[in-house]
C-alpha cells in the first residue's frame, strides 16, 4: 500500500498527512479521470496481473481498503473458504 499512497501524494501535492484506509478517493478527488489509466497500470504492477475493465467496478477503486482486498490480496480459493467456515 505504500506504493500506492505515494502515488497518490505525487498526484496531490497540497496533500499532508496520510489517508485513511476508509477515504472515498474519487469523492476527495485524490483520483481523477485524468489519472486513472495511470493508477491501473499501478495497480497491475504491484498484483502482478492484468485488470480486467469489464470486471470491475469504479467502487473497485474508492477506498485503500477496497484497492487492496480487491487486486492486492491472494484470491481465496474455495477449498480455503471451506475450511475456514466448516
Amino acid at each position: 500500500m505504500d506504493s500506492i499512497t505515494a502515488w497518490l501524494h505525487e498526484k496531490n501535492p497540497g496533500l499532508t498527512g496520510g489517508i485513511a484506509s476508509d477515504e472515498d478517493l474519487i469523492e476527495a478527488r485524490l483520483i481523477d479521470s485524468m489519472d486513472f489509466l495511470e493508477f491501473i497500470d499501478l495497480l497491475e504492477e504491484l498484483s502482478a496481473s492484468s485488470i480486467d475493465l469489464q470486471e470491475v467496478t469504479i467502487d473497485d477503486f474508492r477506498t485503500l481498503d477496497r484497492i487492496q482486498q480487491r487486486f492486492l490480496s491472494p484470491p481465496v480459493s474455495s477449498a480455503a473458504s471451506e475450511a475456514a467456515s466448516g
